[in-house]
């Protein structure tokens, strides 16, 4: 068990938080909650070891491992994905290598001796602690958790050093998910992720054997997850018995309780006085005058409750109106060379509408959104934007194009509406920019922080087509609610990519999804139930058999009489012809593969116990006969599962072919 006591941590005369105590029990879900710069991902730093509290203890059991996830900073290079990955398996890969080694030495000494008899012991122990580490199973725990995260096969051989920022975090949740700490601590851990590899980080985590401290902005995430919250506020930490909306609505309750026992305190108190004021000067009441004193002196006063953070109802400058047509693109292709994005594809955006687009990184959606804005042109087709369309477009890039001389405010105010300039402090104040910080330099951001100031900039100036990239990304929840209510009451157009459900879900009525095993698809509704639409379809597919049965085949034919059902039949029989001739051969080895997987497995079991076994144990030739048979049987097994994952992909691919 993990526990935290009355810990205190301070910058100067700021106070984060003291005498913060709480343990993590085994397997519990926590979330820590409250704006940002409030303590959260300083409380994890100190958890994790990477800064030390100004008082209090952290202490843990021994050989108790914590596994910590940061927001950003992560930066490998040198070695492929795939050895980095293995890398946390460090230490079972160490005792193999070191098995290995002691083996090599084994035929060098006499089998008779003491020497050798020591040396097949200490192989013996070694083997048992490898086996608890189940070698046998870290290929593929490595290629399931890296596919998970949206990595693929290909990828594998790449060096770390080419992946972005986002991909380099997905490398380290891949580590610490397959060293599985007792305490996981992730800080904002779907920031760089997409739609899939979200509702894959979230099934994993919800069957995670240790502890999870998490820190995120996506609420249906700590929703589904969480049993427990950590709310930091005003140099305070509190607990709350459940997940983060039943935080928001216990710590409404908790205020009004504060409230209303401040206030009778309050008339107590001025009662009192009263009574103190009226009879101090009369001598029969300077008894009782003296013990009010004395009771005012020793009462424990309620304080007074903490103003709730001001949140500011922001309004976008109003944009002259657009033509019913926002944007068009007709019969619209993109290549890069031999990679086609989308093929043929028609698209049309009206006024008014807020549409969400969702899909895997590299599936092409950020493409999309330069063919819209006019930074690129279709391979072929045509892209047109509608009469009177003034578009502003927010993406990541758009924070390193800022100058870096100006302060966070002039950056604002340079391009600012008049009316909208009169509020550019306090609209920064909503974006984390608060006090002195709206003079810093944009050079000495951080990349973040640039990110906000883009994104501000953006929302001052008077356009009727908004395309955001990413925009929650950097955002906290507060400042997510003033960003979701300006656009839920903006009466242009919106285009936004982004995962985060709980941002969308009230905003847009339309969803569009890319991916690169398809042209894009629209969905009529928002990102719930593009999600309830999606899974129904894998469902269904999971449900049906390869091919359709005669009944369905014939329902589907057209009404054209026999020679339409004749030409139906013939292609169900060219298909089940290309099934058998393509498929049946690799499911026919896959099933043998299995089968022999399983008697490996078994053997090995067997092997691994006659090594600590008094018979062999005692016997030198027999010790060093079944060491060898271990380790044979051990390479046959990696063999066994490499062939294994390789058969499952090429009928993955065969079935996807073929329309299964």
């Amino acid at each position: 068990m993990l526990s935290i006591q009355n810990l205190r941590v301070e910058y100067g005369p700021r106070v984060l938080f003291s005498d913060l105590s709480f343990a993590v029990q085994p397997k519990e879900r926590i979330a820590f909650a409250g704006h940002n710069g409030a303590g959260k991902s300083t409380l994890m730093k100190c958890i994790a070891g990477v800064i030390e509290a100004s008082a209090g203890d952290i202490t843990r059991p021994k050989h108790y491992r914590i596994g910590y996830l940061p927001q950003e900073g992560i930066h490998v290079h040198g070695r492929t994905l795939w050895d980095e990955t293995l890398s946390a398996f460090g230490e079972a890969l160490a005792l193999q290598e070191k098995i290995d080694r002691l083996s090599a030495e084994l035929p060098k000494l006499d089998p008779r001796s003491s020497p050798y008899a020591e040396l097949l012991e200490e192989i013996g122990g070694l083997e048992l602690r490898l086996e608890a580490a189940d070698p046998a199973s870290i290929k593929p725990k490595a290629e399931s958790v890296l596919q998970g995260l949206g990595f693929k096969r290909k990828d594998f051989t790449r060096d770390c050093g080419e992946f972005s920022g986002g991909w380099q975090m997905r490398i380290a949740m891949a580590k610490l998910f397959l060293q599985e700490p007792e305490a996981l601590l992730l800080d904002e851990p779907t920031n760089h992720l997409d739609i899939d590899s979200q509702r894959w980080v979230e099934q994993y985590l919800h069957s995670y054997p240790g502890s999870i401290l998490i820190i995120s902005h996506d609420l249906a995430l700590l929703d589904a997850l969480c049993t427990r919250t950590i709310a930091f506020h005003h140099g305070r930490a509190e607990e709350y018995a459940g997940n983060y909306s039943y935080y928001l609505k216990e710590s409404v309750h908790r205020k009004e309780i504060h409230r209303k026992r401040y206030e009778s305190q309050q008339r107590e108190i001025a009662e009192t006085q009263r009574f103190i004021d009226r009879f101090r000067a009369q001598a029969n009441k300077a008894s009782q005058v003296q013990s009010r004193i004395k009771m005012l002196d020793k009462l424990e006063r309620i304080p007074k409750p903490e103003e709730d953070d001001a949140v500011m109802n922001f309004r976008f400058p109003q944009p002259k109106p657009s033509g019913h047509l926002v944007a068009k693109l007709e019969h619209a292709t993109k290549a890069y060379g031999p990679l086609t994005v989308f093929r043929d594809f028609d698209f049309e955006i009206n006024r008014g509408e807020k549409l969400a687009i969702v899909g895997p990184n590299g599936a092409g959606k950020s493409t999309f959104c330069r063919l819209i804005t006019g930074q690129e042109e279709p391979t072929t087709g045509v892209h047109e934007l509608g009469l009177r369309v003034g578009l502003s477009f927010f993406s990541q890039n758009h924070a390193d194009e800022l100058d870096p001389d100006l302060t966070v405010l002039e950056t604002v105010e340079s391009v600012a509406t008049r009316e909208a300039a009169a509020q550019a402090r306090n609209l920064l104040g909503c974006f984390l920019f608060r006090g002195d910080d709206v003079f810093k330099k944009v050079g000495v951001l951080s990349g973040g922080e640039r990110s906000r100031v883009a994104l501000v900039r953006m929302l001052v100036q008077p356009a009727n087509f908004l395309i955001l990239d990413e925009p929650t990304n950097h955002l906290d929840v507060q400042s997510q609610e003033v960003l979701q209510n300006a656009l839920i009451g903006y009466e242009g157009t919106v285009i936004i990519v982004s995962h985060n459900r709980s941002f969308l879900d009230p905003l847009v009525t339309k969803t569009l999804e890319f991916r690169p095993d398809h042209d894009p698809r629209p969905f009529a509704g928002n990102i719930s139930y593009y999600l309830e639409k999606t899974t129904a379809e894998k469902e269904g597919k999971a449900q049906l058999s390869g091919t359709q049965s005669p009944k369905a085949a014939s329902s589907s034919t057209p009404s054209g009489g026999g020679a339409n059902r004749k030409e139906q039949r013939k292609l169900e029989a060219q298909k089940r012809q290309q099934r058998a001739q393509l498929l049946k051969p690799l499911e026919s080895e896959l099933e043998t593969l299995e089968a022999s997987i399983g008697e490996y497995e078994g053997a090995q079991a067997t092997l691994t116990a006659a090594l600590s076994s008094e018979e062999v144990a005692s016997d030198p030739d027999k010790l060093q006969q079944t060491a060898a048979a271990v380790q044979q049987i051990t390479e046959k097994l990696e063999t066994a599962y490499s062939r294994w994952g390789t058969l499952s992909d090429e009928i993955e691919k065969v079935k996807e072919k073929l329309g299964d």
